[in-house]
C-alpha cells in the first residue's frame, strides 16, 4: 500500500533538508591549524636556559633522545646567510631528531619585534602553499601558528610544514618543524607539540 501523497512529499522534503544541512556543515567548517592527535612524548631535557646548549629568550621541553646545539652566527658569510636566514628571522638553535631515529630538526629562530603575521608570512616565504594561520596562547602570550605545504627541492613532492611564533617582549621567537618527508613529519609532530605546549618566556 502506497503512503498518501502528502506523507511522501513530507518525507522527501525532510530528506532533502537533512542532506542540505550536511552539505552546508561541510562547506562552512572552519579550517584549523591545530596539530592532529598525537601521542605524548617524554620530556628528557629543557632547552633555552643559560646552562642549556642554546641560550634563548624562551625555554621549552625537548623530546627524549633529541639533541640540541647552538647555531654559530657568522653574519655576512654567504653559506650562513643562505642556510640560517628566513625572511626577518635568524636560526639560533637546532634540535636534531637523528638520535631518536628520525631525519629532521626542530629549529629555533629569533627576530626583532613587530607584527607576528607579517613576520611569519615573510618567514615561510613565497614558496609556501595553502598557508593557514591560527592564533594561540603560547607560553601565556599571544602567539601565531602556520600550517602550510611546500614543494620539496629534492623530488618536487608536496610536503607539509608548520611553525609557530611568539613575541617574548624582547623580540620574536619562532620554532619550525623541518622534516625529511611526510612520514617523518607525522612522527616528529609530538616533539613539536611538546615544544609549543611547554614553552615559557624567560624573565
Amino acid at each position: 500500500m502506497r503512503p498518501p501523497a502528502r506523507a511522501a512529499h513530507v518525507a522527501a522534503l525532510a530528506t532533502a533538508v537533512l542532506f542540505l544541512g550536511a552539505c552546508q556543515g561541510e562547506d562552512t567548517a572552519a579550517p584549523t591549524a591545530a596539530s592532529p592527535a598525537a601521542p605524548a612524548v617524554p620530556e628528557s631535557a629543557k632547552v633555552g636556559g643559560a646552562s642549556s646548549p642554546c641560550a634563548l629568550p624562551v625555554t621549552f621541553g625537548v623530546a627524549e633522545d633529541w639533541k640540541a646545539k647552538a647555531v654559530e652566527q657568522d653574519e655576512g658569510d654567504e653559506v650562513f646567510e643562505a642556510f640560517a636566514k628566513r625572511g626577518p628571522m635568524t636560526m639560533v638553535c637546532e634540535i636534531d631528531a637523528k638520535p631518536a631515529g628520525l631525519i629532521g630538526f626542530l629549529r629555533v629562530w629569533t627576530g626583532k619585534g613587530g607584527d607576528a603575521r607579517e613576520n611569519l608570512t615573510a618567514f615561510i616565504g613565497k614558496r609556501a602553499l595553502k598557508p593557514v594561520f591560527t592564533e594561540a596562547q603560547i607560553g601565556g602570550r599571544p602567539g601565531l601558528e602556520v600550517v602550510y605545504e611546500q614543494k620539496s627541492q629534492l623530488d618536487d613532492e608536496i610536503e607539509p610544514e608548520r611553525a609557530f611564533v611568539v613575541d617574548t617582549g624582547q623580540g620574536l621567537v619562532a620554532v619550525s618543524l623541518d622534516s625529511f618527508d611526510s612520514s617523518e613529519y607525522e612522527d616528529m609532530l609530538p616533539a613539536y607539540d611538546l615544544a609549543k605546549s611547554s614553552l615559557t618566556v624567560n624573565g
